[in-house]
């Protein structure tokens, strides 16, 4: 569609309706500042909407009425939102955004802001990722609801080494592995086919053979990551050599992204341009959302998962290593079923999901998973013995 087809504004249209419709449903899927956000993001939507309104009245464009349903598209995220939290969805997000922040760039229609108040829209997904909200309204304007700073709440604290991750989600896997493995061989030595050293060696080799593999895995990853996120790093220094201009253009509409008047904000990315090892950090931490000192460690987050996993899995072998018999499989199940609450109730504050729902999922699951194995092994048991 030409730039001189007045038609086109009824894509502009068409995408800030349903822009504003997805945001307004996102946000009764969750409640604070992501909420607030959200509705936000909706209301600025619904200016531009409005822009978009009077400017095809003024050329004699037909308006459609407003939208009543969500796009195909749409739907599927909140539906994913409902069920997994809106952080599973923010990548999408700010994606969508971020190929869409130049939208206005080169519309002679488009108003003042809107280029700004789009750029704006994936600052704000990123800074969701990372548990802050900026402002999101248009330049000169003042929010009418106020974004309290929740520090209580989890998902204000980011963990970018991936070591914290890996401890809890070590130990969440350790427990739940290991507790089927050791019920497995429990079953079968109640039915009197294998002793309890048999039960005692299969914990430890489980704990062994299960903490070893989480760690090369964790390594593996993390390594990978940080050698993704160096990349990325070399080629934002490479261009900011070759393409100065470009990337001091970046730097002032990063600040007037954030709210910084246009003259100040050019101002701001003259100085920090002076300085190459400046300009290279402020790309880095505002255009890849990275902390050029923090990458991760591999080797921090292989031990924390190692040492992560192998306590989650010694719950239920430590029983059998002081007791044997009935005794040793009550305090193993009573062990377990402690471990799993706790575990689950941390996963679930960890993610923003809720400790209550986490831990009665994360029960369920390793309790099902626990009880097969002890079935079977009962069976065999009985069978071989």
């Amino acid at each position: 569609m030409s730039s001189s087809d007045p038609k086109r504004l009824l894509a502009y249209l068409e995408a800030e309706r349903n822009a504003s419709l997805l945001y307004r449903a996102l946000a009764e899927t969750t409640d604070g500042e992501r909420r607030e956000a959200l509705l936000e993001l909706a209301d600025i939507e619904d200016e531009h909407a409005a822009h978009w309104v009077a400017k095809c009245a003024e050329y004699g464009v037909a308006v459609p009425p407003l939208p009543t349903a969500l796009a195909p598209d749409d739907v599927e995220l909140v539906t994913r939102a409902r069920s997994l939290g809106l952080p599973s969805i923010l990548d999408v997000l700010e994606e969508t955004e971020g190929a869409n922040a130049g939208i206005y760039d080169d519309e002679p229609e488009a108003s003042a802001t809107m280029s700004t108040d789009e750029r704006r829209h994936a600052e704000m997904f990123r800074a969701l990722k990372d548990g802050h909200v900026v402002p999101v309204l248009p330049e000169g304007t003042f929010p009418h609801r106020t974004l309290k700073q929740g520090d209580g709440e989890p998902w204000h604290r980011a963990d970018k080494s991936g070591s914290i991750r890996a401890a809890i989600f070590g130990v969440s896997d350790g427990l739940v592995s290991n507790a089927a493995l050791v019920m497995g061989f429990a079953g079968a030595s109640i039915a009197g086919a294998i002793d309890n050293s048999t039960v005692l060696f299969a914990g430890l080799a489980g704990l062994l053979a299960g903490a070893f593999s989480m760690a090369a895995g964790e390594y593996v990853s993390m390594a990978s990551q940080r050698d993704l996120f160096e990349r990325e790093i070399a080629l934002e220094a490479s261009e900011l050599q070759e393409k100065p201009e470009e990337e001091q253009r970046e730097i002032e509409l990063i600040y007037r992204a954030k709210g910084v008047p246009r003259d100040e904000a050019a101002q701001l990315a003259r100085r920090l341009m002076a300085n190459p090892d400046t300009a290279l950090d402020t790309l880095v931490r505002e255009e890849l959302g990275l902390d050029p000192s923090d990458l991760g460690s591999a080797w921090k987050a292989a031990t924390f998962s190692f040492v992560s996993f192998a306590i989650g899995a010694s719950v239920v072998v430590i029983p059998y290593a002081l007791l044997s018999g009935v005794p040793a499989l009550i305090t193993a199940i009573v062990l377990a079923v402690l471990g799993l609450v706790v575990v689950g109730g941390l996963v679930g504050r960890f993610s923003g999901r809720g400790a209550l729902f986490s831990a009665g999922r994360q029960l369920l699951w390793g309790a099902g998973a626990a009880g097969v194995t002890y079935l079977v092994g009962s069976i065999v048991g009985v069978n071989v013995g």
